[in-house]
């Protein structure tokens, strides 16, 4: 049993090997139809159990297609729908009773200390489908759309991230370390990334530039990362985050500081920080981004119940 909860404290080749998995599941569905499950069934009679504490279209659709494939089913729960969220059941029991219930927890949650401890108390697998401070099913989904795209590995790559210092850069962050690729972020000093995060880094012996001009940021760019700036829980002045993030849009203007083959990537939702004719343009390939969800989490639930290849 292995949990999956923040990229960081997984091992490079295990996360090697879940792209690598993921890579040869995507190429033997290509004649099969959403629902038509993968030869050999590996999760059949398995139960993945999902929680969501914050809203969520791709992980919720794309893990529920994923246990499907493998051959197992899911069931999809709201916090306040049970004794958890309503009526004071303490997060032990609760992690008692599902680790009864069911064969794996995915968890999105606004609390880091609600993860570590379902951890503590699961004797089965938890995957961690977003927390405040790491999106790792995100990013390594990420790593394998650029690889798929791009056709090397992202260590020979530079990416590029335009926007704020959120979750889904801490574990943009992290991926560089374990896949030993070149990352350049473009953000306002104010919202550079955390302590946290630059002691790992300090820790791992690697550098990355930051820069307040997003100009320096993409030259010579492979790859350019966005995400929303306002997200759902932001609980500073947005009007003034707003106007911070302002010169950081990206437009066609700013991309053309890239290579000419430069692809653009954004997690989802999108607001204001990206212009129609890049988001909807040739450099994007947003919406392959969002169907390769699937196909590394199907690998990152077999990495879990020890049954990845």
């Amino acid at each position: 049993m292995k949990h999956f909860i923040n990229l960081k404290d997984i091992p490079a080749n295990d996360l090697r090997n879940i792209i690598n998995d993921a890579k040869l599941r995507k190429k033997l569905r290509k004649k099969l139809s959403t629902l038509e499950l993968d030869k050999g069934t590996p999760l059949k009679g398995k139960m993945l159990v999902q929680m969501f504490e914050k809203a969520s279209s791709r992980t919720r659709i794309s893990f529920y297609l994923a246990i499907k494939q493998l051959g197992g089913g899911t069931l999809t729960l709201r916090s306040n729908e049970l004794h958890l969220g309503q009526g004071g059941e303490s997060i032990a029991d609760t992690a008692k009773i599902l680790s009864e219930y069911c064969d794996g927890f995915m968890l999105r949650t606004d609390s880091e200390k609600k993860l570590e401890e379902f951890k503590k108390y699961l004797s089965i697998p938890i995957i961690n489908g977003l927390s405040p401070s790491s999106h790792p099913t995100q990013v390594l989904s990420d790593v394998f759309t650029v690889e798929e795209i791009k056709k090397k590995p992202i260590s020979q790559l530079k990416i590029c991230w335009i926007g704020d210092s959120n979750n889904v850069l801490n574990s943009l962050i992290a991926a560089s370390v374990k896949f030993s690729f070149q990352l350049t972020i473009g953000c306002p000093k104010k919202f550079q990334p955390g302590k946290e995060i630059r002691e790992f880094l300090k820790k791992n012996k690697k550098t990355i530039n930051i820069y307040n001009d997003p100009k320096k940021a993409v030259i010579n760019a492979d790859v350019i990362f966005s995400d929303k700036v306002i997200s759902l829980n932001d609980k500073i002045n947005k009007k003034e985050k707003i106007q911070e993030f302002k010169k950081f849009k990206i437009n066609k203007k700013l991309i053309s500081y890239a290579k000419n083959n430069c692809i653009f990537l954004h997690c989802l939702p999108r607001g204001d920080e990206v212009e129609d004719d890049v988001f909807l343009g040739k450099n994007s390939h947003v919406w392959q981004q969002a169907l390769n969800r699937v196909h590394v989490q199907k690998s990152i639930l077999l990495y879990c119940f020890g049954k990845l290849r």
